[in-house]
């Protein structure tokens, strides 16, 4: 019996629709009916099937590591680059920190300077007058410079039209890119504890695999994670409300 048989037979074991099934797994519903027949090409890559395979699998209630296998004997890998599934859909940009004003420091190390040497003027000229009976000398105030400085604060500001996705990986998980089209652009596996950054311009779909294992930011805000096995978020620069669930 070939994988799609074994999840379908499965599914209607379990009293499921293919509808039911898509919702519980977010997986849409032309995926899975594809899925059933047989037909992996609407996953995008091996690497999106297998994680499908894994989902509906779980949903239906069969162990979906002998399914796996199964699948990676009938699709041996090869077709996708090492590079391209560890690396972001576009590259990562680090923002350097902004120098202090060159320019005020010297100020303020030149206004010392004058102080100073006016004080030490006023003192020399003091203690030679001192010496003469008839010579009166009165104290002369030196006014010191103040310097005054208020906390420059820069607040980190998001391009326009750009939309900038940070995820923190609470658990493993496994993310990737896909094109409006559903072309896929890149995937990559998050091990816990590791942060990565994207910066998008253009609009794409966000597949995030066990999506209560991550917390996710765009444009610094949170992002509340849907349950289940698959969350797919359609992330669009140019709009007012960039995120959306797909």
């Amino acid at each position: 019996m070939s994988i799609g048989d074994t999840l379908a037979e499965a599914r209607r074991q379990a009293g499921l629709t293919i509808t039911q099934v898509s919702q519980q797994t977010r997986i849409r519903e032309s995926i899975v009916r594809a899925i059933e027949q047989g037909d992996f090409s609407p996953c995008g890559g091996h690497f999106y099937a297998r994680g499908h395979i894994r989902s509906i699998a779980e949903v239906v209630g069969v162990d979906p590591v002998p399914l796996i296998r199964e699948y990676d004997e009938e699709h041996p890998p090869g077709s996708m680059r090492a590079s391209q599934i560890f690396e972001p859909a576009t590259p990562i940009r680090i923002r350097e920190p902004r120098n202090f004003h060159l320019g005020r420091v010297l100020a303020v190390a030149l206004l010392a300077v004058i102080g100073f040497g006016a004080y030490h003027v006023v003192s020399t000229r003091g203690t030679h007058n001192s010496a003469t009976p008839t010579a009166t000398v009165r104290p002369v105030a030196t006014a010191k410079p103040k310097v005054t400085t208020k906390p420059v604060t820069h607040k980190a500001a998001v391009p326009k039209n750009e939309a900038v996705i940070t995820l923190t990986a609470t658990s493993d998980c496994w993310v990737g890119f896909d094109s409006p089209t559903g072309q896929s652009l890149s995937q990559v596996t998050i091990p816990a504890g590791q942060t990565m950054t994207w910066h998008e311009k253009h609009s794409v779909a966000m597949v995030i695999g066990n999506p209560p294992g991550v917390k996710l930011t765009v444009n610094g805000k949170s992002q509340q994670m849907q349950p289940g096995k698959v969350v797919t978020l359609n992330i669009n620069p140019s709009s007012k409300t960039p995120v959306t669930v797909g």
